[in-house]
This record gives C-alpha cells, sequence and structure tokens, in this order.
C-alpha cells in the first residue's frame, strides 16, 4: 500500500473488506435523508442515473476496527480520478449473508467445530440479518426449506447446517455461484458471503474464471476461511485470496480448528462495523472494469487503513481477469 501525505490507500494487493453496490445501483428518487443515516430508511429508487455504494472498513496499525468516521475523512478514485462522495453512513445496518460451508468427505472430522463457530458468527451478527446456507461437496444445496429462502431464526439456521452427511468431493465455484444468485433475492442493501472450506475445487461444473466473473459482477463481499490439511493436495489458498480480495473481503487461514469461532466472530464484527459511501460514477452505462481506491484520513486516530473492493465491473461485453 502506499501513502500520500496523511491518507493510507487500499489497492488491490491488500486484504480488504468492501461492498460495492452493482448493477451499478440507482440513486433515489425521493428526497434524501441526511447522509449520516440514509440507509437506515426504505428508499425508492429511479433506473436513470446510477449510484455506486462501497461498504468501508477501516483498521488502525494494531488491526483494531476504527468507528466514528465522518465523510470528510474518505476520500474515493476511480480508475484513479477523485470521486465526489453523495452519500454516507456508519449505522450497524443489516445485511443478506450466505453461509457457504464445504461437506465434503474431508470435511467429516471438522464439521462439529465448523458449524460451532458458524453459529458463532450468527449470534454476533445484527439480529435483523438474513441469513440462508449453502452446503456442498459433489454438488451445492441450499440447507433451508424450498419455502424459507431466509432466515433469522436459530432453531432453523442450524438445522440447514446438520443437513446432510459430509461425503463426496468439493464444487467449491459451483457453490460460490449458486450462493451469489440467492443472494441477489435478498432484500438488504448489503450482501455478504461466508465460504468455510479445507480444500480448492475438484467437481465444480463452473471455471475458476467464470466464477470470478461473477464475483465482479456481484455487490457482495466474500470472507473465506480455509481448514486446511497440511498434506491435503487439493488446498488452494491462493483461490481463497482472490476471491475474498476482489470482492472486497478478508481471507483467514486459522492453524487450528479452535481459532475458528473467533475467525467468524471478527468477520461478524467486520460486516457491522463498515461505513456505507455513495457516488455517482462517470459514464455509468459503460461496459467494462473499473477500478477503485478508498483513501482515509483522521489525524488524531493515528495511522488508518481502510479495507475495500479493488474493482466493480459493468457488465457487458468486458472479460474477467484470468
Amino acid at each position: 500500500m502506499a501513502v500520500k501525505g496523511m491518507f493510507v490507500t487500499a489497492g488491490i494487493r491488500i486484504g480488504i473488506a468492501l461492498a460495492i453496490s452493482l448493477f451499478v445501483a440507482p440513486v433515489f428518487a425521493q428526497s434524501l435523508p441526511a447522509p449520516n443515516n440514509f440507509l437506515d430508511k426504505d428508499v425508492t429508487f429511479k433506473t436513470d442515473v446510477n449510484l455506486v455504494l462501497l461498504d468501508v472498513s477501516v483498521r488502525n496499525k494494531k488491526g483494531g476496527f476504527v468507528s466514528g468516521l465522518e465523510k470528510n475523512n474518505f476520500r474515493v478514485f476511480e480508475d484513479n480520478k477523485p470521486q465526489t462522495v453523495t452519500q454516507f453512513s456508519n449505522a450497524d445496518i443489516p445485511v443478506t449473508v450466505g453461509l457457504v460451508i464445504d461437506s465434503s468427505g474431508s470435511m467429516r472430522q471438522k464439521r462439529p467445530e465448523v458449524i460451532t463457530a458458524a453459529l458463532v458468527f450468527i449470534q454476533a451478527s445484527n439480529p435483523q440479518d438474513e441469513t440462508f446456507v449453502v452446503n456442498f461437496n459433489d454438488d451445492a444445496k441450499f440447507g433451508l426449506p424450498p419455502s424459507i429462502p431466509f432466515s433469522d431464526n436459530i432453531a432453523q439456521l442450524r438445522a440447514a447446517l446438520w443437513m446432510g452427511d459430509p461425503d463426496g468431493r468439493t464444487s467449491l465455484y459451483d457453490a460460490i455461484v449458486t450462493a451469489l444468485g440467492r443472494l441477489e433475492e435478498g432484500h438488504r442493501g448489503r450482501k455478504a458471503l461466508i465460504v468455510v472450506s479445507d480444500g480448492g475445487d475438484n467437481h465444480s461444473q463452473h471455471t475458476f474464471a467464470e466464477t470470478l466473473q461473477q464475483v465482479e459482477e456481484s455487490r457482495s463481499t466474500i470472507y473465506t476461511v480455509g481448514t486446511f490439511d497440511e498434506n491435503d493436495p487439493d488446498r488452494n489458498p491462493r483461490v481463497l485470496r482472490r476471491l475474498s480480495g476482489v470482492s472486497g473481503g478478508v481471507t483467514y487461514l486459522p492453524k487450528t480448528l479452535t481459532e475458528v469461532p473467533d475467525v467468524c466472530r471478527q468477520i461478524a464484527r467486520d460486516i457491522r462495523t463498515r461505513y456505507t459511501i455513495g457516488y455517482v460514477p462517470p459514464n455509468p452505462g459503460q461496459p467494462g472494469k473499473r477500478r477503485i481506491r478508498v483513501e482515509v484520513s483522521a489525524p488524531d486516530y493515528g495511522k488508518l487503513i481502510p479495507h475495500t473492493r479493488s474493482l466493480y465491473v459493468v457488465p457487458g461485453d468486458s472479460k474477467s481477469e484470468k
């Protein structure tokens, strides 16, 4: 990361935590509430002008989350050009969140600890979040019944996490594509996936390139947790880092299963303490890939590190980077 004056830059290589409202999200047709809580109320959208919404996490040099910042502490750049921040919120806003859990045969011994960690995440999250579960092995399956696409009921979600037996191979990419589709059906403006797996992919119909393109075109933040065995031939932390990095999330590689609950608790806190920043992009309807950089400055807080999505894609003829 580069430091420019008192601003700390978050670029592509940083472990990042930013969600972006893509399609790109339209501006509001009604009068906007005050900037610091504009997302706390229902709003009406129109489609003639576009608005990019970024969810940004900020940490200090010790790794602690930083709250209490204001709109003027942030600067946003798209393709290295400064953008005017028109909307800002620092509220704990409910999200649509998917728990994407590896249920392949190699997870059999790890499953109780992983499910416990997932429940820790749910309990540490905003109680108004709407949550779903995707379990994956040879294929990807929703854990909740078809009539219940999302739930905030801990008993329903516990049952969804325990659905089926750990068996078969690992269809990681198919599971992520499936979960991204369900996220878009959610009612919350902010979207996140928590992916827990002990290996790479050895059975998906979708390729990594196809999956990455869908991640770039989505408005979700992906957090990945690798529960790898040292001698696992399918382990691929690079894939987990790429998926989380481009989407604005963070990859965690705990050394032991006992660390996974604390990791999930930290992810829940990260989601709940993000800032939401909005700006009208240049050439909003033009297809292509847009690079994003966020800078934050607050002298009283010392060095601050913004964790942000590195890019977004306006769907069209553009191709995802391999």
